[in-house]
């Protein structure tokens, strides 16, 4: 009865951390959209627009109000969904997003993958060779994803495994043969391809995500390389790893099992960070690869000034790391039976 009671308070007070971070970032939005150099009226309506038309303009958005009300008006907009027009497309802001964003998850997605998948073991090799010509090599390879620009790796992959050896696709989500043929039902440009049974276009479109995942892979795998090197050496050094071992238990198992077993639950933190990353931080390689993605669209809305379009991304940009947070809150239970 007492841990029942213990649980649903610990639900509730997560429920009301949530709420009030998520308050927070819409004032910090809203505050966003007021500071910005830019003059919203003047985006819509243009340099040539009457100074009529301007007021007029400037009315219609609320301006003239004072700033409470104008974030009350605010509130019940993100409470009804409306998100307002993008001046550069003249659809609403919702509609371009969920276009774009699908785009940009699934190059997350691949990347992360990636990312864990090469970053995760290289950083446990590295711990358990500390200061071998292995921990050398390792740290070289995860300085060298620090250090290097990626839109600089980028122009170079595509000159190398595109233009000279032709290995990958080039710039864009699939061959511009393609494109219009496979019906957009959930944006997923791989799973409509593979729900409408095109699979030249599946295959031009895995062709072409390859190699923009693969170096944003590089990039992620170097920082989750280095946190579980550190994480590892941590464990390694600590006393139970030492009595697994006087017990008899080989040194994969006592590595594996044992000690890269208690640092799931820090490496779940660290791979979730890595993906929110990916997905707000994409926008070099969706521009050197022409990616239609949700990074693009909100760099190409922001030089022109579409606050609307900028907030609602910065809000979906929180929500996705809260989301994440939560995941990771799931996740801990999972793996660490103490937290239940």
């Amino acid at each position: 009865m007492r841990q029942s009671k213990r649980r649903y308070a610990g639900v509730a007070e997560q429920g009301v951390s949530i709420l009030i971070t998520l308050f927070g970032l819409l004032i910090l939005t809203f505050v966003i959209g007021r500071i910005m150099p830019t003059d919203p009226v003047r985006a819509m309506v243009g340099e040539d627009a009457t100074r009529e038309v301007y007021e007029n303009v400037y009315r219609q958005l609320g301006l003239d109000k004072p700033m409470w009300q104008q974030f009350l008006i605010y509130l019940r907009d993100i409470a009804t969904f409306d998100f307002g027009t993008s001046i550069r497309t003249g659809k609403p802001v919702l509609e371009d997003i969920a276009r774009v964003l699908p785009a940009t998850i699934e190059l997350a997605t691949f990347a992360i993958i990636i990312g864990a998948g090469l970053g995760t073991p290289m950083g446990v090799i590295a711990a358990t060779n500390k200061d071998k010509w292995q921990d050398q090599l390792i740290r070289v390879f995860s300085l060298m994803g620090h250090s290097m620009p990626i839109f600089w790796t980028g122009m170079i992959a595509l000159l190398v495994f595109y233009a000279n050896l032709g290995w990958v696709g080039g710039s864009g989500r699939m061959s511009q043969f393609y494109i219009g043929l496979v019906p957009e039902r959930t944006n997923f440009l791989l799973i409509d391809s593979a729900l409408a049974g095109q699979w030249d276009v599946f295959r031009s479109a895995l062709n072409h995500i390859i190699l923009p995942a693969s170096l944003l892979g590089y990039s992620s795998s170097a920082y989750i390389t280095r946190m579980t090197r550190s994480f590892m050496l941590d464990q390694i050094n600590q006393e139970y790893v030492t009595t697994a071992r006087v017990k008899g238990l080989s040194r994969r198992q006592t590595i594996w099992r044992h000690a890269f077993g208690n640092i799931r639950v820090q490496l779940v933190t660290i791979v979730a960070l890595a993906y929110g990353a990916l997905l707000e931080g994409a926008v070099l390689i969706e521009t050197v690869f022409a990616w239609p993605g949700f990074g693009q669209y909100l760099t190409s809305n922001l030089l022109i000034g579409d606050m609307n379009a900028v907030m609602t991304c910065v809000l979906i940009v929180g929500v996705i790391f809260i989301g994440l947070n939560i995941l990771s809150d799931i996740l801990y239970r999972v793996f660490d039976p103490r937290t239940r």
